[in-house]
């Protein structure tokens, strides 16, 4: 189940973003209804004035330790599911994302 691309000094995750959580955290790889692969992640900021992108982004730079200017919505900013950029060394960021566990 993948749910990132690798692109030239980077990776690019699905995720599927839940605020007004409980706690901010990564709870692994799931398969939505359509069979997408998506990163399902949570935060606890409303989804007001970016407060939720921002806490998502956080929240990336923090798992795959990279400065928050290294992570980057590229799609879906406004909507639940989303496209992450992380830049780094795509093969050590994949790495990351396999470790996560599938649901």
């Amino acid at each position: 189940m993948t749910c990132y691309r690798s692109e030239p000094g980077a990776i690019v995750v699905t995720v599927r973003l839940t605020p007004k959580a409980d706690r901010d955290a990564i709870d692994g790889r799931v398969r939505l209804a359509d069979g997408s692969a998506v990163a399902r992640v949570r935060v606890r900021a409303l989804p007001e004035r970016g407060a939720a992108n921002a806490a998502l982004i956080a929240l990336m730079a923090k798992s795959f330790r990279r400065p928050k200017n290294a992570v980057a919505i590229v799609a879906g900013a406004s909507g639940r599911l989303k496209q992450v950029r992380i830049a780094g060394e795509p093969e050590a960021l994949a790495a990351i994302v396999e470790s996560w566990p599938r649901r």
